[in-house]
């Protein structure tokens, strides 16, 4: 399981209406070929605002949405249920942990925390090969340029650090 996009910066004006709302989400994807049961996972922002995932099951080499306002769940999207925004726009790190509160997978973006270094699309920690941008912690920054899901193309840009392009 990966964090694998963050819209973090909801279009438009921050208006807490529910459709702006719904523009800030978090795409998990399951990148195995077995689905996974994610009751009782959390995904969590820096101050401490918890989503935790209820009766879900993801098949294997799937992604869900996970919105920050209120809405029907379905196999490909969940919803909060919030009505104020959660993740912050100038600097914020989403983080994934199991059932257990073993911790799986974070992304940051915007300013680290005491070192003032602005970071790209995000800081990406899995401790794998798939990254959507900015530095990633197993000691390279992987390159991915793909159409975002939710329509447009996105570019993810950095260098890795052993010297190697590494483009998708």
């Amino acid at each position: 399981m990966v964090i694998s996009d963050v819209q973090y910066d909801s279009p438009g004006r921050d208006d807490r209406t529910n459709w702006s709302l719904n523009k800030e989400w978090v795409d998990l994807t399951n990148t195995s070929g077995r689905a996974v049961n994610l009751f009782g996972w959390t995904l969590s922002d820096e101050a401490g605002h918890t989503y935790t995932f209820d009766r879900f099951r993801l098949d294997g080499r799937s992604t869900v949405r996970v919105h920050t306002g209120i809405g029907r769940d379905r196999s490909t999207d969940v919803y909060q249920d919030r009505r104020t925004y959660v993740w912050d726009n100038d600097s914020d790190t989403a983080t994934l942990r199991n059932d257990h509160g073993r911790f799986i997978d974070e992304v940051s973006w915007g300013y680290h925390r005491g070192d003032g270094h602005r970071i790209g699309d995000g800081d990406h920690r899995d401790g794998g090969d798939r990254w959507i941008g900015g530095e990633h912690r197993d000691g390279g920054d992987h390159r991915f340029d793909g159409e975002h899901r939710g329509g447009g193309d996105r570019r993810f840009e950095g260098e890795h650090r052993d010297g190697g392009d590494h483009r998708r």
